[in-house]
């Protein structure tokens, strides 16, 4: 028997591999490597197909099959060594480089857009989130994000935050299914360099959950995944003009797989909680170069019937959409002439209105374009915020 016991581990070997959940750790995240990491992301319609399987399914050994989710569009999202970044910027070296940066080092800069609604706030340009990866040998291995930076009127403006505990940690390893809900608070405000152009700062709880792991499949391909469930709550407060505002950012959830090696999560589904209901207002997956078909077209009907009132309309204030009677499910979103996407929202609409609360466009002043998907096709209108 003893000689016959490697045999049969041998034979389980592949059966037990499928019972236990992937381990991720600081070798899974962006950029561990001196080269540049180029993730392309495909953004999906946060109307999931019906075959979609529930958000609440939880536990050992699940089965997710996404693989009817259809791209609208994708982008490519960059991960840079850190020496490639400070080198265009002293203040950048100075901040997060290994010399000077301190607490606030770092190891990786991601291309990121500034958080919150900052773009509509003040004119910056070449944004960059900072992160710090553990080292190998540290007692406590995380990835966290040490700061922000941008452009502001030709110069780079390192943004850090109020301090190292401060700071915002979005995993701890090594995280597995079996790991326990851990969670961070974290604060940063603007720097003293942009406060005469407009001031924002943002206080963040963020409590990570594993609640879930096994097979994802989609259109990437099928992949052992563990799933993490991370719970957002800010407060933002900005101030420019003169006019200062403090509000809470409406409280959303990203539902991330995460697989070994693919240093980005390879589905995340976010949702905010609209009226007490957790709505879906985002979806990206992990994937290759697709060429996108544009299915949907002008719909007479809902172009002839649409329309938002007031118009303009005051930051702080509801909006109400006229459409069809019996339109259906559709989906609204919003960008700024830019291109910048402000929100996107799915509702099922059977009445001749819709009203979009003011947490819907935060703090936008200016013109937006509003967008309305059905199943018949879309309409636009342009709403200035002022």
């Amino acid at each position: 028997m003893r000689q016959l016991l490697p045999f049969l581990l041998l034979l389980a070997g592949p059966a037990l591999a499928q019972t236990t959940s992937p381990i991720i750790d600081r070798t899974d995240m962006p950029s561990l490597t001196a080269g540049v990491d180029s993730l392309r992301l495909s953004v999906a319609s946060p109307v999931l197909p019906a075959t979609a399987p529930p958000l609440t399914r939880r536990g050992a050994n699940q089965t997710w099959n996404y693989a009817g989710l259809v791209p609208t569009s994708q982008r490519v999202e960059t991960y840079l060594p850190l020496a490639t970044v400070t080198a265009t910027s002293v203040l950048y070296a100075f901040t997060f480089g290994p010399l000077f940066g301190g607490v606030n080092q770092a190891t990786v800069a991601g291309q990121k857009p500034l958080p919150l609604a900052a773009s509509g706030v003040l004119p910056i340009t070449d944004t960059y989130e900072f992160y710090k990866l553990s080292t190998a040998a540290a007692a406590q291995q995380d990835f966290r994000s040490v700061g922000f930076g941008g452009t502001l009127a030709g110069t780079a403006v390192p943004v850090t935050y109020a301090s190292q505990a401060q700071q915002d940690i979005i995993y701890r390893f090594p995280l597995s299914f079996a790991s326990a809900a851990d969670s961070s608070n974290s604060y940063f405000t603007t720097p003293a360099a942009a406060a005469a152009v407009g001031y924002l700062s943002q206080k963040r709880k963020r409590v990570n959950k594993p609640d879930a792991w096994g097979t994802l499949t989609t259109p990437f391909g099928t992949f052992q995944t563990v799933r993490v469930v991370t719970r957002l709550q800010d407060h933002d407060s900005i101030s420019v003009g003169g006019i200062s505002q403090g509000f809470d950012v409406p409280v959303t959830r990203e539902y991330k797989w995460l697989a070994k090696t693919q240093h980005v999560p390879l589905l995340t589904i976010t949702t905010t909680l609209i009226a007490g209901q957790e709505t879906i207002t985002g979806v990206e997956y992990r994937d290759i170069y697709r060429r996108i078909v544009r299915l949907a077209t002008r719909d007479a009907a809902t172009d002839a019937a649409l329309s938002a009132y007031p118009n303009p309309s005051a930051v702080g204030s509801p909006l109400t959409l006229s459409l069809p009677a019996g339109s259906g499910p559709l989906t609204v979103s919003a960008t700024d002439l830019v291109g910048r996407q402000l929100f996107r929202r799915s509702f099922n609409n059977s009445a001749g209105e819709l009203t979009l609360g003011a947490e819907a466009f935060g703090i936008f002043r200016g013109v937006a374009l509003l967008t309305v998907t059905t199943a018949r096709g879309t309409a636009t209108r342009r709403v200035v915020r002022e």
